[in-house]
């Protein structure tokens, strides 16, 4: 079976205006598909998001700090295939 080689979505949230952000990760996250993964980009810990997604989606997905700051934070989320 070859490697998968998926390079998974970008969601920068730094160009967009705060109202934005958080309606843009949630249908990210509704689109993503099981086992799939997308990477967050911001300019600040995204705490309170994440804390928000483990709340409306209780372990559902799985959470990785790639980079933790101190200019951009970089977090791959991906949604569990139970």
């Amino acid at each position: 079976m070859p490697a998968d080689t998926t390079v998974p979505v970008i969601v920068d949230l730094r160009p967009m205006i705060p109202p934005q952000r958080h309606a843009t990760v949630f249908a990210a996250l509704e689109a993503l598909e099981p086992g799939g993964t997308f990477v967050l980009l911001n300019d600040h810990a995204p705490l309170p998001l994440l804390r928000r997604i483990q709340e409306s989606w209780p372990d559902r997905f799985a959470v990785e700090f790639l980079r933790d700051g101190p200019e951009v934070w970089q977090v791959a989320i991906t949604r569990s295939t139970a």
